[in-house]
């Protein structure tokens, strides 16, 4: 008797449903010090709230924050600011031993 295994890909958005949950997967991907990773984890934050709300509070197009917050995107500092800001989050930087 064989058994069949099925994967399906998992999806961070399904467990960015409170904004604790947001500041710890943003905070992660910062810790990692790779600006894709950090960009793609915006993407995920932003389609977890809405791209086309998110799209509007920033000011940027939709399509463009697409591609921009993908793991093959490269978002400008600007970008990345409009869209923290319209997801109501804010930056903060502490030295290492804090």
């Amino acid at each position: 008797m064989t058994t069949e295994m099925r994967l399906t890909k998992w999806d961070p958005i399904e467990h960015l449903d409170s904004d604790e949950a947001i500041a710890l997967y943003l905070d992660a991907a910062f810790a990692e010090n790779d600006c894709a990773l950090i960009a793609a984890a915006l993407g995920d934050i932003a389609r977890a709230k809405g791209m086309s709300s998110i799209a509007r509070e920033s000011g940027l197009a939709r399509e463009s924050l697409y591609r921009s917050l993908s793991t093959e995107g490269n978002p400008e500092m600007a970008t990345i600011l409009k869209v923290i800001n319209a997801l109501g989050l804010k930056l903060h930087v502490s030295t290492y031993d804090a």
